[in-house]
Parts: structure tokens; sequence; C-alpha cells
């Protein structure tokens, strides 16, 4: 298997498909790069070369015991391109993983980067606090960490029969394969890591990583999203990431690298194609 081994010993699993200018693409919680395949075969199809990792601790990576925060996330990555030396490339993050491609572009700079893309991504602050009145009460991340503990199939369960998909909405109607495609990614994550996760991807605050921006950025999301409120993340993102484009989905739910596979595919080919 494609592994790159980090500093503390992690193996990080990585899916490296095409040729041609560099995206890598980077997954949510607490799912791994499978959750990516519509999008990567899709892009590698159209002249790119497309990499998709296991964040360290989910699906075929090292279910290492530390690291599991956003600052290690992004070193992770950075380690990964660097072993890959990637050069102008297109840096896409999916809910958590927007927010590890915006930490990283904070701890590690531009160099290697063109582009950037946010999809129904974490970014800037999801917890709500003093200074982030808008944001997610912490009781729902608490009520998640609790679900996790006492049953974390069911959890992973509950949510992609309900909010995730959207499947608690009228009208919407995802398959029971993607549902239980994101089950399975789930059980696959190491279960300390997965509950962690939770604290990574929810009190994490990226307002500095977005104010250090400097890459042309697109920001795709959906307007029911219920697990990242379109006001939370995308509206409040590219409002803050400097000449920022925003794409909203319209009634679209959190997972929209499923539900609106084909939309969402094609402007992301169609951003790729302007660096």
């Amino acid at each position: 298997m494609p592994i790159h081994t980090t500093a503390d010993g992690t193996e990080i699993y990585y899916k490296d498909w095409g040729r041609g200018r560099p995206v890598v693409l980077s997954h949510g919680w607490p799912l791994n790069a499978d959750s990516w395949e519509g999008q990567q075969l899709f892009l590698a199809e159209h002249g790119y070369r497309v990499i998709a990792h296991d964040r360290r601790t989910h699906g075929r990576s090292t279910q290492s015991w530390d690291g599991n925060e956003m600052d290690t996330y992004a070193d992770d990555l950075a380690g990964l391109i660097e072993h890959l030396d990637l050069t102008e490339l297109t840096l896409i993050g999916f809910s958590t993983g927007g927010g590890e491609v915006a930490r990283y572009l904070g701890r590690h700079g531009s160099a290697r980067v063109a582009q950037l893309v946010l999809v129904a991504a974490v970014p800037p602050f999801m917890l709500r606090t003093e200074d982030n009145p808008g944001g997610v009460p912490i009781a729902v991340f608490d009520g998640i960490r609790a679900n996790s503990l006492a049953d974390r199939s069911q959890t992973y369960r509950d949510l992609a029969d309900g909010p995730f998909f959207g499947n608690n909405r009228p009208g919407q109607h995802p398959s029971q394969g993607m549902r239980d495609a994101f089950w399975r990614q789930g059980l696959q994550a190491g279960a300390r890591n997965a509950y962690e996760s939770i604290a990574a991807f929810s009190a994490t605050d990226f307002r500095p990583d977005l104010d250090a921006i400097d890459v042309p950025t697109l920001v795709i999301h959906g307007d029911d999203d219920q697990v990242v409120p379109f006001e939370v993340g995308g509206k409040a993102s590219a409002a803050r990431i400097r000449g920022a484009a925003l794409t909203v989905y319209p009634g679209a739910p959190h997972g929209i690298t499923d539900t609106h596979r084909d939309e969402l595919n094609k402007d992301l080919l169609a951003f790729l194609r302007t660096a």
C-alpha cells in the first residue's frame, strides 16, 4: 500500500490516482479517503493527479494514540505533500478536512499551493463562545461525545440516516448504500481518535488561518447543512477569506460529496481550470 511515515512513526495511507497538476483531498469526520471516490475518479479522468489520504487513525492509517488535533493533522498533511514533492497543488477539504487544509496553510504557508476549496467545511469556528455568539452550543458536541462513548456504531448510523445526508428532510432520499458507506468508514476509525476529533473539528479556531490565506479560494456549502450550518461555516468563511468565491447549493445537506456529486464535480473542475 502507498504509505507515508511521519516523524512520530505514524503511517499515513494515501491513494494516488491520475496524472497532471496535483489535487489533494482531505476527508471529513469520521470518514477516510474512500469518501472522496466520486471526486477522485472524476478529476483523475479529467487530467489531474488526485491524492486522497486517510487522516491518522482513520481508515488504513496507523491508529496512533496521540496527535488527534488539528496542528498534528496539518503537519501530517505537510509531510505527505513534501514526501510526494507536490507543487502548484489545489487543496480541497470537506468538513473536518476543511479545517485540516486551513490549518496547513496557517502553519506551513502557500509556497506549494495554487488554489484552495472548502466544501461544507468547519472553519472559521464552529463552537459558540463569547466572541463567536453565532456558533453551535457546546451541548451539541457534548451530546455527540456521550453518544459515541455509549454506542459508537449506532451514533454513526443515526448521523447517516438523519442529518448528514438530509434523510430527515422531505424530498431527500440518500441511498442505503450511501448511508452504509458512512457507517463502515466511521467504524474503521480508531475509537479514541474519533472521540478526540470531535473537539478538534468543533473547538478549533481557524479564524487566524483563514486570515493568512493568500491563494484563490472557492467555498461551497449547502444552505440546509444540519451538521455545519451554512451561517457558521461557508458563509462566514467566504466573508473572511480575502477574495473568496462562494457557491451555495440550495436545500443541500452536509454530505454533498455524495448527494450532489455531479454538481460538485462540475464546480470543482471549473475552478481547477482557472489556475
